[in-house]
């Protein structure tokens, strides 16, 4: 299943969709629009809100860190990127802010409103219907950016430009962006049993080769939960971003790894994953998407290689990883992988492309 066919089930299932899709297309997406409105208006849909909200990890780390750093927040202007439901708006109206200017752009905006007044803080939040580019802030600058941004694979939907471009348009010197740091790692694991299901699939489909689709499902970086008991190879730090100071440009990289082994065993595939960190607070605060953490709502990021790699203990599977924001649709991601292996059991070099859409 391709991240994209994951997220429309789960929004169809969780946002009573399946009746929508009898609309229309026009009444459903609207002949004129892009592929960026289409973003938009799938944050319309309360499903998605609802799985957000109920990722603990992500939520009641925001939740922690406001609350348990009110210092920061007390008497200071705020500005949430993406606000949704409003609900890190309303941590820092009840942590103390002077004001919250709450910039959601899907049809929640609205919703954002009603709950904003239903909970007593329409004096303190401003909630704004728009894109963070378009919007006009009723302030010159803002103390404090929060905005929950990222996306599967980190880089994902690339909402990051957005806290970029508030960040350089408002934000005051010296001002804080929560989260500020952003990390990317990668390991390797042993999927024969999920491989062979999803991607040897297509060669024998009901006794017809289909194997040319087992190219392009090749491509699809697969957005799911991986048992940390698969991991065959230590994790490796790909790319850090501190959001204080980086520039747009700076989520295009490309990174080198080397992933030793930790047991003789077979590689199917390597998967990455983020930690998130607010390094401002009092006691530095963040989490993980890894494996070997508890699971959230963002998963873990599973890119197939084409050949089963053989490896034994102590050897290095090493290579560089590529990527960039799609040139037609920024809000996805390009992928190019670079590895080889020149191990007693198995020698191979390749390069593999991958597209999240």
């Amino acid at each position: 299943m391709s991240v994209e066919d994951e997220d429309f089930e789960e929004r169809a299932e969780s946002s009573n969709l399946d009746d929508a899709m009898n609309e229309p297309a026009e009444t459903l997406i609207g002949s004129d629009k892009t592929s960026a409105d289409y973003y938009f208006d799938s944050y319309s849909h309360f499903g998605i809100h609802e799985e957000m909200l109920k990722d603990t990890v992500r939520t009641k780390t925001y939740q922690d860190v406001i609350y348990q750093n009110t210092f920061l927040f007390k008497n200071k202007i705020v500005l949430d990127v993406g606000a949704g439901t409003g609900i890190l708006s309303l941590f820092c109206a009840k942590a103390g802010a002077k004001h919250v200017y709450a910039v959601e752009c899907s049809l929640m905006a609205d919703m954002a409103k009603e709950i904003v007044q239903a909970n007593g803080f329409s004096d303190v939040i401003t909630v704004l219907k728009g894109k963070v580019e378009d919007i006009v802030l009723p302030v010159s600058h803002v103390d404090i950016i929060v905005s929950e941004w990222m996306g599967y694979f980190l880089l994902f939907e690339n909402m990051l430009d957005t806290v970029l471009y508030a960040r350089d348009k408002w934000l005051i010197k010296d001002g804080i962006v929560l989260p500020d740091r952003a990390s990317l790692y990668l390991t390797a694991i042993e999927d024969a049993e999920y491989k062979e299901d999803r991607i040897e699939f297509w060669n024998n489909v009901y006794g017809f080769d289909m194997s040319c689709i087992k190219k392009q499902s090749m491509m699809e970086p697969l957005v799911d939960t991986v048992d940390q008991n698969q991991i065959v190879t230590n994790c490796k730090l790909l790319k850090t971003m501190d959001i204080s100071k980086m520039s747009s440009g700076d989520a295009s990289f490309t990174a080198p790894f080397k992933l030793l082994a930790e047991h003789d065993d077979y590689i199917h595939a390597l998967v990455a994953y983020f930690d998130v960190a607010f390094t401002k607070c009092h006691k530095m605060t963040g989490f993980s998407t890894g494996p070997k953490s508890r699971a959230t709502h963002w998963k873990q990021t599973v890119l197939y290689l084409e050949e089963v790699l053989t490896i034994c203990k102590g050897e290095a599977l090493v290579g560089s990883m590529t990527v960039a924001p799609n040139t037609t649709n920024p809000r996805d991601v390009d992928i190019m992988l670079k590895y080889s292996l020149n191990g007693q059991r198995c020698q191979v070099s390749r390069t593999q492309h991958y597209k999240m859409r």
